[in-house]
């Protein structure tokens, strides 16, 4: 399966930005639901495991959040690879909405 992988800088410290994320993910589940559906996601540390839908296709992956960046590792299927640019830009938007202006 193709790979997408993107990186968002922010000073918030590991910690700081884990909360802010754990809070973000319950809102992009209400949020996005018109365009995502399966969200599901487990942490095991600092690490979360995650896999959604949308438009059809599943997308599985990991969210590390570190001291000074968050990275997002995952697979597409196929049919999406076509649009691996615009998922890797949502993510990015996303994070760094979810990280704070200016992070």
């Amino acid at each position: 399966m193709p790979a997408f992988h993107v990186e968002v800088p922010h000073s918030l410290g590991q910690e700081g930005a884990r909360q802010r994320l754990d809070r973000f993910i319950d809102e992009a589940r209400q949020r996005l639901s018109d365009r995502v559906s399966h969200m599901e996601g487990q942490w095991q540390e600092n690490t979360l495991d995650f896999s959604l839908t949308t438009f059809g296709m599943k997308l599985t992956g990991k969210l590390i959040v570190e001291a000074d960046r968050v990275r997002v590792e995952g697979q597409l299927p196929f049919a999406a690879v076509a649009f691996r640019g615009q998922i890797e830009q949502t993510f990015r938007s996303e994070l760094r909405q979810a990280l704070g202006a200016g992070n």
